[in-house]
């Protein structure tokens, strides 16, 4: 570990500002479709931006904190780690007393699930043991996902079934393309493009997960418990998968795998909130 002290304004935006970049759009979709669902935007929805977005921005110093304690990062990180958290605790208590102020107060039962997968988390990061865990990032996307029913539930005013229908599809979603993700980057690894039979192998798991969600979706739409085109939303991932099994990602940088699969976030994002009041 290097003892160099960093520059202070890059020292912050490390503590500041959450390095999985690809973390954002788990976060970012969920919310936008609740609040596109939801109709008209109310104070209530603009609480739930800022408390979203407060308390998944305060995970990156707690992080930093945990580090530093544990012998991952020089000392200074834990004062600049301790000032934002003290910002973003100040933004989400203010949020969260508009929330009170507003009628509310039931959203923050969607909290409690949330906060043993940060603990979680931290726990592993204490560890040296955070990277590679599936199974974490797919439980994680599932707290992140509650912010689609907490957009919703503000702009309608109440807890409604809905919400939960949101959380489910959205967290189901997203927990598909994690499993996608660790497809693309075990692609990058191979020296040369293998042969169909090991592409199919190695797709096996995430083609499973794209295309038995989107057959999964189908049936409910079938069943009228959903928009009966909904499913084509989900398509989008799986013939992403499918796309990407017959061309494997050889030697491809991260960075362009986590934008292409944004854009293919923001695609399904867009189709779910048109799609989900049309019967096709």
């Amino acid at each position: 570990m290097s003892t160099t002290p960093a520059p202070a304004g890059r020292l912050h935006r490390r503590v500041a500002i959450p390095s999985e970049h690809g973390s954002w759009v788990f976060l970012l979709s969920p919310l936008l479709i609740g609040l596109l669902l939801g109709g008209r935007p109310t104070w209530g929805s603009l609480c739930v931006v800022v408390a979203a977005l407060a308390a998944f921005l305060i995970r990156q110093p707690v992080t930093e904190a945990v580090k530093a304690l544990s012998g991952r990062r020089p000392i200074e990180v834990l004062p600049v780690a301790r000032l934002w958290v003290i910002v973003y605790g100040v933004v989400l208590a203010a949020a969260s007393a508009g929330l009170l102020a507003l009628g509310l107060g039931y959203l923050f039962l969607l909290a409690i699930p949330a906060a043993p997968v940060l603990v979680w988390h931290e726990v592993l990061i204490s560890k040296r043991a955070e990277r590679k865990q599936m199974l974490l990032e797919v439980v994680g996307s599932g707290a992140l996902a509650l912010g689609a029913p907490a957009a919703y539930w503000a702009a309608v005013s109440a807890p409604t079934m809905t919400g939960w229908w949101l959380w489910a599809l959205t967290w189901a979603f997203s927990a598909a393309s994690i499993v996608h993700a660790y497809l693309r980057l075990a692609q990058r690894v191979l020296k040369a493009v293998p042969p169909m039979p090991e592409r199919l192998r190695m797709a096996l798991p995430a083609l499973c997960a794209t295309g038995v969600l989107t057959l999964v979706v189908l049936v409910l739409g079938v069943l009228g418990l959903v928009a009966g085109g909904l499913w084509l939303a989900y398509a989008i991932q799986f013939i992403e998968t499918v796309i990407c099994t017959v061309r494997p990602a050889v030697g491809e940088r991260p960075a362009r795998i986590g934008a292409r699969q944004t854009i293919v976030s923001g695609l399904f994002t867009l189709a779910f909130a048109a799609l989900w009041g049309r019967i096709i």
